[in-house]
């Protein structure tokens, strides 16, 4: 079993940056691949980003490319999303989830377990 909890989120304006992270529970923490994803009102749930349990592969959607960052400190049992050079369209709840699937994961239907979320609000 893992918990997450998210934390970090608040408001910052355009340009700003922000930094997530994601606290888990359990010691079997370091072999889940841990993926961020985000929902804006009114909109379906979006894969933002991904990391491999073994943290070796990074993967990022398009619309956050450059400008995020995933990494995760395995003693520290969390998994952190550097989120710079924000945008309105940054705005929403993020989530991260663990999985435990190999490969990269880009679905939320391949993770097993979600945080609360943790609200996000770019002001332009």
């Amino acid at each position: 079993q893992v918990q997450l909890v998210e934390s970090g989120g608040g408001l910052v304006q355009a340009g700003g940056s922000l930094r997530l992270s994601c606290a888990a529970s359990g010691r079997t923490f370091g072999s889940y691949a841990v993926g961020w994803f985000r929902q804006a009102p009114g909109k379906e749930r979006e894969f933002v980003a991904t990391v491999t349990w073994t943290g070796g592969s990074r993967y990022y959607a398009d619309s956050v490319k450059g400008r995020f960052t995933i990494s995760r400190d395995y003693a520290k049992n969390t998994v952190n999303l550097q989120m710079n050079s924000l945008k309105p369209e940054d705005t929403a709840v993020y989530y991260c989830a663990a999985g435990r699937l190999g490969g990269v994961l880009t679905i939320g239907t391949m993770y097993q377990y979600w945080g609360q979320g943790a609200q996000v609000t770019v002001s332009s």
